[in-house]
């Protein structure tokens, strides 16, 4: 029982700890130490065995594969191409189409395996000439923004994004695992969400919202004399950038070569190589917007480190509280949930993404454990690929998930009072509501 409560106790403390603004290494390691303390542990052994295990073996797993998405992510900011592919979406679908044009530029952007972090800040200044153009609601931004990021691009089929990857190595799969249900359920996600969201902003211009910035955003466009603009835009530098078909053949490019790949190696490797190929292409095509080449890669390198740490610090806790005897308890709860057999899967994923605030911690810490469970019973790899990324993608854009915290207040300079209800919507109950749609069809079909 005591074992249980500092399970429970642990879990919440890490989500506090990490909506307080806590560094999640050390929350991690705190809520670790709870969890390990009241479920009879050895804390060094917990620490520096258990808890350091996980950490190392993530590490060991994934750095390459966020080092390298982090340096394309910053190659393609430092020449420009991501600014050139929003501009372009911008001028083609112009703004009584502002709120689609900025889904889509983010979509097209994190699909083609540019750090979501990058597409945040490449698309925020488009988004807000557009929104401020059409008077629209600004506190809609980070909706669009997360919405376009991380709910169907992350899961779908095909997608190089690491959430896509990890089941890989676990259910023995490609990245396009999941077949036609998994295309289905993108689609409903992209579709549905789209819908909902334009209904949104409707409805807030029905009752007289119009675009208007938070306080603190609001004085820093007066400091910087923005908001006297006559064209009522937050225009960007003005400076060349390169063609959009220079811009988007890097991003075409990864996604193609990593599927083809993918059918005769690891997807490991095909993403390694999908990648460096991406950067080598932009770097090629684009080299005369590149001057800071070397700087481009120290920046990509810091940024996987953080990155990875961070996500390396969950599964740590992960790690831990797998010792636990309460957690063997919860597991077998959850394998013996009645009706089809994936469901355990689901639901597992899902609240251990909920609990961490991170879809690929969450994938870390459960698939280890549950997907041997899972194929001693025969369940299909790629139904379960498929059901544990988008499960992924449901409770881990809680209001304590990183990405959602870094667009609401650093990138668009929002409030989770004003940003955050529709993003709840658009990211996490349309996504679980796909994942549990497609645990019903994988289990008649």
């Amino acid at each position: 029982m005591l074992g249980m409560l500092g399970l429970i106790l642990g879990l919440v403390l890490l989500m506090f700890l990490t909506l307080r603004g806590i560094n999640i290494i050390i929350a991690a390691i705190l809520s670790s130490i709870v969890v390990a303390i009241t479920g009879g542990l050895n804390l060094e052994k917990a620490l520096a065995g258990y808890y350091m295990d996980g950490f190392t073996n993530y590490f060991a797993s994934w750095f390459l594969i966020f080092l390298l998405g982090a340096i394309f992510g910053k190659i393609m900011h430092e020449t420009g191409a991501a600014e050139s592919i929003a501009q372009w979406i911008k001028r083609t679908l112009g703004e009584k189409r502002a709120v689609f044009a900025v889904v889509a530029a983010a979509a097209i952007m994190t699909y083609g395996g540019v750090s979501l972090f990058v597409v945040g800040f490449a698309v925020y200044p488009i988004a807000v000439s557009l929104f401020r153009a059409a008077n629209l609601p600004h506190r809609f931004i980070p909706a669009a923004l997360v919405f376009g990021s991380i709910s169907f691009t992350m899961t779908a089929p095909g997608s190089p994004e690491i959430q896509n990857l990890i089941p890989t190595e676990f259910f023995g799969t490609t990245p396009t695992a999941g077949g036609w249900v998994g295309v289905l359920m993108a689609l409903l996600v992209m579709i549905t969400g789209g819908l909902l969201l334009s209904k949104f902003v409707q409805n807030a211009v029905k009752r007289g919202e119009t675009f208007s910035l938070p306080g603190n955003r609001a004085k820093e466009e007066v400091s910087a004399g923005l908001a006297e603009k006559t064209e009522g835009e937050i225009l960007v530098e003005e400076k060349t950038l390169p063609h959009i078909i220079f811009s988007i053949l890097p991003l075409i490019c990864v996604i193609v070569m990593l599927n083809i790949i993918a059918q005769f190696a690891s997807s490991t490797a095909a993403a390694l190589i999908s990648l460096t190929a991406g950067i080598v292409l932009a770097c090629l095509t684009m080299y005369k917007f590149l001057a800071q080449f070397w700087n481009a890669l120290a920046k990509g390198a810091q940024d996987a480190l953080v990155a990875v740490a961070n996500t390396c610090a969950v599964v740590g806790f992960g790690s831990v509280a797998a010792q636990v005897s309460a957690f063997d308890t919860v597991v077998d709860g959850l394998v013996s949930l009645p009706g089809p057999p994936i469901l355990g899967l689901a639901v597992a994923v899902t609240l251990i993404c909920g609990i961490t605030g991170s879809a690929s911690g969450g994938l870390g810490i459960a698939l280890p454990i549950l997907a041997p469970i899972y194929l001693a019973q025969g369940v299909d790899p790629g139904a379960m690929h498929r059901v544990a990324t988008l499960a992924s993608g449901g409770l881990d854009s809680m209001p304590h998930n990183g990405y959602v915290v870094t667009t609401v207040r650093a990138i668009c300079g929002e409030t989770h009072k004003r940003a955050y209800w529709p993003i709840f919507w658009l990211s996490v109950v349309i996504p679980t509501i796909a994942m549990l749609l497609a645990v019903v069809l994988y289990s008649i079909f």
